[in-house]
């Protein structure tokens, strides 16, 4: 299925959504820049939390023993199957593509009003 934009408005709510529903899951990471190449940051590490922070305008994605910092994010976008979230991609403001997969998909809980 292909990846589905999110709107700036969803970011922090879609991550509030996805974070209630990582308990046990695996995730790897992937950096995607034209300065350093790809770069596989982890490898199938447990995923505590995705926030965003939008006064500061961060993402952060906190994996066991890691800390991954997003600053200035441009574009989000979210790739789910009829089974749930298989990934995240995150475009930061100099082009820089950071990549969250799941090992299994993610069953999101029902957006609220």
């Amino acid at each position: 299925m292909p990846l589905h934009e999110l709107r700036r408005g969803e970011w922090r709510r879609y991550c509030d959504r996805v974070s209630k529903s990582l308990l046990g899951k695996r995730a790897e990471l992937e950096v995607i820049s034209l300065d350093l190449g790809d770069r596989q940051e982890t490898r199938w590490l447990p995923l505590i939390g995705i926030v965003y922070d939008a006064k500061s305008d961060v993402f952060e994605i906190a994996l066991e023993g890691v800390d991954h910092l997003i600053s200035h994010p441009r574009e989000v976008y979210a790739e789910e199957t009829p089974r749930g979230l298989v990934a995240l991609e995150i475009v930061s403001a100099d082009e820089t593509r950071q990549i969250v997969r799941l090992r299994e998909p993610l069953e999101l809980p029902e957006m609220k009003s």
